[in-house]
């Protein structure tokens, strides 16, 4: 038995699965029962959220830790950062993007949410100072309650997406400017969940980075939160990537 409690001994891949800006890993709970029902080993990371390179650096550690062949999975943010942490990460046969940025090198998340018309996150979000190590001060960008059900979560119960808000995580806003350093979906096959009602990444901006990319798409007629709205698909695709890249 190996002493590393993230090695995996199933046959399957260990799909790892990032969360982006505003959720946090239970997001993911739903599509990590289906998995798991499919007999996935699963690890959902917990995402820093505190810069395109300290984040990307995290989750690296994360798969190195995973004794194994594995497919990462990003939704929002959390793709930008998979992208970034498995440059020469062998074990990683698949990206999957969930309603989600798929970056050039150069480009940053705030470009490409800005690349098409349809985004109403920028209007809803509540900047909060906090002090970082040096003494100076940084932003967090939480989205303010009250609009977290409309813009982030349409398609949720209200009672789940009132618990959403309140357990949201915040996003350093120099996370959403600094810009990528690799593009691993030029050389490691991909997938993507295109969330056709969504009101924080464009539709249209999601379409034109799967077709780039050339990425296996679906559309799901689902708000951006589609892995908690509708995790059947999100589990599905997954699945098919895996076994798309197996062995």
């Amino acid at each position: 038995m190996s002493s590393n409690p993230q090695q995996s001994t199933s046959s399957l891949p260990t799909v790892l699965l990032v969360h982006g800006a505003f959720a946090e890993s239970a997001s993911w709970n739903n599509v990590v029962t289906d998995l798991r029902r499919r007999g996935y080993p699963v690890i959902a990371i917990a995402n820093p959220l505190r810069g395109l390179k300290p984040d990307a650096a995290y989750v690296r550690a994360v798969v190195d830790s995973v004794g194994g062949p594995a497919v990462i999975v990003g939704h929002s943010y959390g793709g930008a950062v998979m992208a970034e942490a498995v440059e020469g990460a062998a074990n990683v046969k698949a990206l999957v993007y969930v309603a989600s940025f798929t970056l050039d090198v150069g480009e940053s998340c705030g470009d490409l949410a800005a690349k098409f018309p349809g985004s109403e996150l920028s209007s809803a979000l509540q900047p909060v100072p906090f002090p970082l190590p040096d003494g100076s001060m940084g932003t967090d960008l939480y989205i303010q309650q009250d609009k977290f059900h409309a813009v982030f979560a349409a398609d949720v119960a209200a009672d789940v997406a009132e618990q959403m808000a309140a357990t949201q995580r915040p996003v350093a806003d120099n996370a959403l400017t600094d810009t990528a350093t690799a593009a691993l979906w030029k050389t490691i096959p991909s997938w993507a969940v295109i969330s056709t009602q969504d009101l924080a990444i464009p539709p249209e901006s999601m379409r034109f980075m799967a077709q780039r990319a050339g990425s296996t798409a679906i559309e799901v007629e689902a708000s951006h939160a589609v892995a908690v709205s509708q995790p059947g698909p999100v589990a599905e695709l997954i699945d098919t990537a895996a076994r798309a890249t197996a062995g």
